[in-house]
């Protein structure tokens, strides 16, 4: 019998409506501490997906001044030699971390820049990406386009997450008017699956079904890739769309 083929880890790209409004100036230091222990779950390489985020901490100033609230997750901007790194991290307010400065774990911050002190530029993240194992994927299951989960199912605690599409591994996205999770060619006269080139035309396209499927019964050349959430604030939930619209 031959051997299945491996499925990739379900990516999720969570984006926050409120992240990227202020940018601000600060010294990133490296330090040994083990409240910002830098996992191997914790890195992005092209081999490896990043399973949580890495961890860094601010002064409660900061983090006000920022609106972190219970995101708690900004986006750290080093320029190195004419190029640009972002690196998304989960903040932990510290009273000792002077206003003006982000700690990170020293091996996260030689990772960066080869040194142990940087000027950097954080913002409040507007989307970040995590891979999750097939058991919490399995808790996905179900759900569908316009459904919220608690983010605690993903390790992101205290807010929650709304569903906005997804694609599958070979680029073909989820149709919030098409039900199930299967693959379909139906007529569309827009995004998501198709954009006309003039008013009014109509073309047939592949896209899959508006639910998440279970992990178990999907194929690698046919598996859901990547899930679109987005962070829902309290004054959002009336703007929450409708599966079926």
């Amino acid at each position: 019998m031959p051997r299945r083929e491996e499925r990739p880890p379900l990516r999720i790209v969570i984006s926050d409506p409120t992240g990227g409004k202020l940018q601000l100036k600060v010294k990133v230091k490296g330090v040994d501490d083990e409240s910002l222990e830098y996992k191997d779950t914790m890195k992005r390489t092209k081999e490896q997906e990043r399973y949580e985020l890495p961890l860094a901490k601010l002064s409660p100033a900061l983090v006000e001044k920022l609106s972190l609230g219970s995101v708690g997750v900004v986006t750290l901007s080093v320029r190195m030699e004419g190029s640009k790194v972002n690196v998304p991290l989960k903040v932990i307010p510290d009273q000792s971390v002077p206003e003006g400065e982000l700690w990170v774990h020293s091996k996260l911050l030689a990772e960066i820049s080869g040194g142990q002190e940087v000027e950097g530029v954080i913002y409040k993240t507007k989307a970040w990406q995590m891979a999750v194992p097939d058991e919490i994927a399995i808790r996905l299951a179900g759900l569908e386009i316009g459904d919220e989960f608690d983010g605690t199912i993903i390790g992101m605690p205290g807010i929650t997450l709304r569903i906005t599409g997804g694609t599958d591994a070979s680029g073909f996205p989820m149709h919030p008017g098409v039900p199930g999770s299967t693959r379909r060619k139906v007529l569309l006269s827009g995004p998501p699956g198709f954009h006309p080139a003039r008013d009014g035309e109509r073309r047939k396209k592949t896209v899959r079904g508006r639910r998440v499927p279970d992990p178990r019964a999907e194929r690698r050349k046919t598996a859901l890739a990547q899930l679109n959430v987005m962070v829902v604030y309290p004054e959002m939930k009336e703007l929450a769309p409708s599966a079926s619209s």
